[in-house]
């Protein structure tokens, strides 16, 4: 007999409503992406800090308006949530660069040691989280970091600023036919992972991170994010035809690369890369 899936939303609540006054948390059995059905609501006056959580997703969004959707997978393959809460950091740079950060140590704490065969959860900026080891690269998931200002309903002024943090992972194999970086997932790393465990244990670090983003910015986690750095020190080519080597991140999350005509950074949302093959 299959045991019931539980799903940790009755903990994450207790733990996050005293320091989020009106949190709430949602299972939904389908929407079209988390992350718009969060933004619908915030148009409609919704207020309080909000997770949600969807079973299937039938239209989920990526970066630069990639799909990520669950639809036609076995229930529990994969976790998609939403997270919306207030906030006005000084300065946005680097946010998406934060959530995955927290997002790979909460999912793989301890860093393996040099040498080891086990997978490692890397960051691809600046927003995918990727499986190193094994002899490939695999991406585990990503993320969609979106930003928005709401006037509360019967305000004259004031419009409060809202960030919507969107998860995508995949926890069991899928099919990869359709991507250009196969998948990973969490069972690469360990046959127990299921997402109901997943998204408790990434939950509550990622409101810690978040909240740590607004009162600090990123630049306290660049030595971090080095760790994790899937492209540091490899050639890479951008969506608009530069070519150059990785050379890790700034301060202001921007990547670094050293190109022919001398160094430049990267920050802007609508520039993709790619790592480039490497040269025998």
């Amino acid at each position: 007999m299959t045991k019931p899936v539980r799903w940790p939303l009755e903990a994450l609540w207790q733990t996050l409503a005293p320091r989020m006054p009106g949190f709430s948390a949602e299972l939904l059995d389908s929407v079209d992406s988390t992350n718009s059905e969060c933004m619908r609501r915030l148009r409609a006056g919704q207020q309080e800090p909000l997770l949600l959580v969807a079973l299937v997703q039938t239209a989920g969004r990526g970066r630069l308006g990639r799909n990520w959707q669950s639809e036609g997978e076995a229930a529990g393959a994969s976790l998609t949530f939403s997270l919306a809460l207030p906030m006005a950091p000084r300065s946005w740079s680097g946010l998406s660069l934060a959530v995955g950060l927290s997002v790979a140590d909460s999912l793989q704490a301890e860093l393996p040691a040099v040498g080891s065969r086990a997978p490692r959860i890397a960051l691809k900026w600046p927003n995918d989280l990727w499986l190193q080891g094994q002899g490939a690269e695999r991406k585990l998931g990503g993320i969609l970091v979106e930003t928005a200002s709401w006037l509360a309903p019967g305000a004259a002024s004031g419009a409060t600023r809202w960030v919507v943090v969107g998860v995508g992972l995949n926890v069991a194999p899928r099919d990869g036919a359709d991507f250009s970086t196969p998948p990973g997932c969490l069972h690469d790393l360990d046959a127990r992972w299921d997402a109901p465990t997943a998204l408790g244990c990434v939950v509550e670090p990622l409101v810690d991170a978040l909240q740590a983003f607004e009162r600090e910015g990123f630049a306290p986690l660049v030595a971090r994010y080095a760790a994790r750095d899937a492209l540091a020190g490899r050639p890479v080519r951008l969506s608009d035809g530069r070519e150059g080597l990785a050379s890790g991140v700034g301060a202001d999350g921007a990547l670094r690369v050293r190109g022919p005509a001398g160094p430049f950074d990267i920050s802007s949302a609508e520039v993709s890369v790619r790592p480039l093959p490497a040269v025998a």
